[in-house]
């Protein structure tokens, strides 16, 4: 009986602790921004659970809407483990507001330094992709193959760390300096491929940046079948010299909400 008490006893300052994190990230955040931060966790889980696009080490932030000198990302933690307890909130230099917390992502000068340089991006997706990663590594370009990519029409650079003071043994974007380079070489584009590493992924919108990730990389995979298929490849570009119209809305735009919503279901019911 008494191991079974303090077992209960255990269990319950757990659930206060707990309680009293998620406490201090409302006190910090503000009730007003719960949404914000629940999209955020929604978008981890789906962006790791529902497709694939995160492993155990990418990670996704969102400019907060009412600061735009602020940005929320989970600590570093798997994404698909993250909860509302986990986001820690930045300043644009990725210090952390209010407490000191050492545990937050080495590499979030990827999200602070991309937001700095780019007022338009509201969220921003670290992944480490196999695909990009394929495609950084060779002398084939990524080139748009489905309509939902047009983005990828805007061009997809290259950005190789060891340029910037980065080895074939870290080539992690661990300081402000490499990631304004990378910002700097992401320039107006949406995604950027990070040789050897992976690809950052930004939207003007939180659930848009998530169906980017999704069309990024299913536009890779396609490619690639259609190069093994062998014969001459057909891809669906811009004229050249045409500009992306500015009074129509690019493929797929319409439909990020309902995808959004979806795999936020598919989340959040399990």
């Amino acid at each position: 009986m008494k191991t079974r008490n303090l077992v209960i006893v255990i269990m319950t300052v757990a659930a206060l602790g707990t309680a009293l994190v998620l406490k201090t990230v409302l006190a910090q955040t503000g009730d007003s921004n719960r949404a914000t931060v629940d999209d955020l966790v929604a978008a981890n889980r789906v962006l790791a659970h529902e497709i694939g696009v995160l492993d155990a080490y990418g990670h996704v932030s969102v400019r907060d809407p009412r600061n735009p000198n602020r940005y929320y990302l989970s600590r570093a933690i798997s994404a698909g483990m993250v909860t509302a307890a986990d986001i820690i909130e930045y300043d644009l230099d990725s210090q952390s507001i209010g407490n000191n917390r050492p545990d937050g992502y080495l590499e979030r000068f990827i999200h602070g330094e991309i937001y700095k340089a780019r007022p338009d991006v509201m969220a921003v997706i670290h992944a480490h992709s196999p695909e990009m990663i394929a495609f950084g590594a060779s002398s084939v370009p990524l080139r748009n193959m489905i309509h939902t990519g047009s983005f990828i029409n805007d061009g997809v650079p290259v950005f190789d760390v060891r340029k910037f003071g980065g080895t074939a043994d870290d080539m992690l974007i661990r300081n402000p300096a490499l990631g304004k380079a990378l910002a700097q070489a992401l320039g107006r584009k949406t995604a950027i491929i990070m040789f050897g590493h992976g690809v950052a992924i930004t939207g003007p919108s939180l659930a848009t940046a998530v169906s980017n990730a999704y069309f990024l990389n299913m536009n890779a995979r396609v490619q690639e079948q259609a190069i093994r298929l062998g014969g001459t490849v057909s891809y669906l570009e811009r004229e050249p010299g045409a500009e992306p119209p500015t009074n129509v809305a690019p493929a797929g735009a319409a439909a990020n909400n309902r995808a959004w919503e979806y795999w936020k279901r598919q989340v959040t019911t399990k």
